[in-house]
């Protein structure tokens, strides 16, 4: 008798590991300032700032931030696994009981935009300017037969 219940006993305790599993959450906060700017993750719009939006993969994501008034972001941000969230470490993070968080913070200051209308013509006519400019040789592609 003593056999059979030392056997259901490792039975539940196997079974209980097994439906029991601990639960890894990944989460990405995005902040800026001025709060409020849309934030796109690799060509997917999350939503305004700050926000915050769970992530299956470690790696670098596409960052785009638009806020009115403001010269729109387009960056990218990394995000680093813990220690306990890499090979070989991460199964036994997902087979211990409990909840495990990962949370990658970022923030961005955006830029006033310049409307100066002014400023916009003068960079529109040094623009034009350089690209008017003749090639000199010595600026040329290789195989290109200079001007005359």
């Amino acid at each position: 008798m003593c056999r059979t219940a030392r056997n259901v006993t490792v039975l539940c305790i196997i079974l209980g590991g097994l439906i029991m599993p601990g639960c890894v959450r990944r989460t990405i906060s995005v902040t800026s300032d001025p709060p409020g700017a849309l934030l796109w993750l690799n060509g997917r719009e999350i939503g305004r700032t700050p926000v915050e939006v769970d992530f299956i993969y470690y790696g670098d994501y596409d960052v785009v931030l638009v806020a009115d008034g403001f010269e729109p972001l387009l960056t990218h941000g990394k995000a680093d696994p813990p220690l306990w969230d890499i090979i070989p470490f991460d199964l036994l993070a997902e087979l211990t009981p409990g909840r495990k968080q990962a949370r990658i913070e970022w923030h961005y200051e955006l830029e006033p935009r310049n409307d100066d209308p002014a400023g916009l013509l003068d960079r529109a006519r040094q623009l034009r300017d350089r690209a008017t400019e003749p090639i000199d040789a010595q600026t040329q592609a290789p195989g290109q037969v200079p001007a005359k």
